[in-house]
């Protein structure tokens, strides 16, 4: 697949350079693509991968990763030109700056706004519930971390699931795209278990079931 990173930082390089060291073609965009840390990033990442501008690289992309700093989100979105038909693949949490709740309220969320502001994209929200480390490593022995996704496209999210599974995670669908209502304040259980109850990084959650 032709996937397109937008907004190569922690989360978005941790990814790209994951898939594409699984095969698939990877651009990275950045506002910068001839920038030091790009080029280590695409050079760490092989031969499938590339960097580009965002625009640049939204355009040839079949699917794009979004992986923005919520505040910048809206105006990057509408200087990608036409998504109309991309699958769009959402990482983003609006987090408050103190991170005491999300900016979004109960009653939508990020991917619900990120679909609104990137109109035509088939939006599906997934890799927003754990740290960009996880992603980079999801190795827990025999154990496979749960990434949850959600999206209203079944076939959108037909092609995001094993784009989930072949990073080593257990890919679940939480149904809707509404269901990010629940999917974005889930991010803060992980960012303030690590942090604030001084469990680390390096935790992740699992689906049980019997």
């Amino acid at each position: 697949m032709n996937i397109a990173i937008i907004g190569s930082g922690n989360v978005g390089g941790a990814l790209g350079r994951r898939w594409a060291q699984a095969g698939h073609q990877v651009i990275f965009g950045s506002r910068d693509p001839g920038a030091d840390d790009i080029k280590k990033l695409v050079a760490e990442s092989g031969a499938n991968a590339k960097a580009a501008s965002l625009a640049q690289a939204a355009q040839a992309g079949d699917i794009l990763m979004f992986s923005m700093p919520w505040p910048a989100v809206r105006q990057v979105l509408e200087s990608l030109g036409d998504l109309s038909g991309k699958l769009l693949i959402d990482a983003t949490n609006p987090l408050k700056p103190d991170l005491s709740g999300v900016d979004t309220g109960t009653t939508t969320s990020a991917a619900e706004q990120v679909a609104q502001w990137a109109r035509g994209a088939k939006v599906v929200k997934a890799f927003n519930t754990v740290g960009y480390n996880i992603m980079a490593n999801p190795a827990f022995g025999s154990e496979k971390p749960v990434m949850f996704y959600c999206g209203d496209d079944k076939d959108a999210k037909s092609k995001v699931k094993p784009l989930i599974d072949e990073l080593g995670f257990e890919a679940v669908d939480a149904g809707p795209l509404a269901q990010a209502r629940t999917l974005e304040p889930f991010a803060l259980l992980w960012i303030s278990l690590a942090y604030a109850n001084g469990l680390g990084r390096e935790i992740a959650f699992k689906l049980m079931r019997r």
